[in-house]
């Protein structure tokens, strides 16, 4: 039996590093020949190695991972990995070889390989059809970022957002907030600002942003200045002006 060749493009690195580890462990035979962290690097991969097998990331940033699968479709097979159920449902439902929910479940991927076994004997599936449809889809509602890979000291944690209670400016860096810990990312606010939902975080000042599922309240300080107060945060956060609106109704 020859040697089968895969491709993982996967933006996050713990995530990119888990999915390649998972692999080697259930599917050892298989030969990853090589990694992309955005679309780019992805489509050069595609290009250079010719893989039997892609794991591709649908949003990645330089080229999404939608761009990337109109020039695999029918030259490999590609495995979606994704964060979002209705991009899950429809890539399955509309013939692609299979999909990778993120998180990884060992137990998912093992799925998955067993159907890519089945599959990678025959030709590649041409994409066109499923392509079509999820750009449409994709393009009926943002989807928003789901967690972050943060820095704390040597090692790097996946913090789900709704767990953050706070995002605050820290120079080059900011800082994510949760319950019981402090962490590095190298998001910028602004960039956090597009990424999150609005309905969810709310900009308080021009270097924080707030969940505001955590606020527990607002206090008045001066006369007018405004602080909010947090339910599982000892500290409070300052409210500038331009933002008083938020909270009228408290």
């Amino acid at each position: 039996m020859r040697v089968l060749r895969a491709v993982i493009a996967e933006d996050e690195p713990v995530l990119r590093a888990e999915l390649r580890d998972t692999l080697l462990r259930l599917w050892p035979e298989l030969v990853i020949s090589a990694e992309a962290e955005d679309g780019i690097q992805a489509l050069h991969a595609l290009t250079l190695h010719a893989p039997d097998i892609l794991f591709l990331d649908i949003q990645m940033p330089g080229l999404s991972g939608l761009d990337v699968a109109r020039q695999a479709s029918g030259t490999c097979h590609v495995a979606f990995v994704t964060a979002y159920d209705k991009y899950a449902v429809a890539a399955f439902e509309q013939g692609a070889v299979d999909y990778v929910m993120k998180p990884f479940s060992a137990a998912r991927l093992a799925t998955t390989i067993a159907r890519l076994k089945e599959t990678v004997t025959s030709a590649p599936a041409n994409l066109e059809a499923l392509l079509r449809s999820l750009t449409e889809t994709a393009g009926l509602r943002k989807e928003y970022l789901r967690w972050v890979t943060a820095s704390q000291g040597s090692d790097l944690r996946l913090i789900t957002v709704e767990e953050v209670i706070y995002f605050r400016a820290d120079n080059k860096y900011t800082t994510v907030v949760t319950a019981t810990q402090e962490s590095l990312i190298r998001r910028p606010i602004r960039q956090l600002l597009d990424e999150l939902d609005p309905q969810m975080f709310w900009q308080i000042h021009r270097g924080t942003l707030v969940n505001v599922n955590a606020i527990a309240g607002v206090v008045r300080e001066g006369g007018e200045r405004l602080r909010v107060k947090l339910k599982r945060r000892a500290e409070t956060l300052v409210v500038s002006e331009p933002y008083y609106h938020l909270f009228r109704q408290m």
